[in-house]
């Protein structure tokens, strides 16, 4: 591979790197597995407990059998007979991701579409301001011509389209027929 080809790779790769998006992925997966730790600890250190004082002490021990008695290994832990179904555990990952998804859209989708919707506001605010200001300026604008037509003694150069001051007896004819 030639050194030209190895610079464009590298230049592409790292302009790759530093487009905003592959930046911002990089971040919300890491604090997404930070928050990961988070909630499993809530889900293990209190929701757990709350489920135990009506049972055992581990949602994750929650399970059922499904085909005959199941017996479990003591030494492995796994079931030798039996079909055994772990619900604890499925419910246990429930829970998780609905305090995840509360977390998530209470403490960080809520606040944002707020303050979007608060900076859309303003800025259809400050929009409504211009387009007043607009309007009022034109509004001068037609008092200022009306009041120069009426200084001139009425609208006759307007009728035609021509501007002011242009009209027929302002003295800028051709002078043949004034003569």
């Amino acid at each position: 591979m030639s050194e030209k080809k190895k610079v464009n790779l590298l230049e592409g790769f790292k302009a790759f790197l530093m487009r905003g998006n592959v930046i911002d992925l990089a971040v919300a997966v890491v604090i997404g597995a930070a928050f990961t730790n988070i909630v499993n600890a809530i889900v293990k250190g209190v929701i757990n407990p709350l489920v135990g004082a009506f049972g055992t002490k581990d949602l994750e021990n929650y399970s059922s059998c499904l085909k005959g008695p199941c017996v479990t290994d003591p030494k492995t832990g796994e079931a030798t007979e039996g079909i055994r179904i772990l619900w604890g555990s499925v419910l246990s990952s429930t829970l998780s991701f609905v305090i995840t998804a509360a977390v998530v859209y209470f403490l960080m989708v809520l606040p944002m579409a707020k303050y979007l919707a608060r900076r859309a506001a303003m800025l259809a605010a400050k929009e409504g301001v211009q387009e007043t200001l607009e309007v009022s300026e034109l509004e001068v604008l037609k008092e200022i011509r009306d009041a120069l037509v009426s200084q001139r003694g009425g609208p006759t150069g307007l009728n035609r389209g021509d501007a002011p001051g242009s009209g027929s007896g302002s003295g800028s004819g051709s002078g043949s027929e004034q003569e």
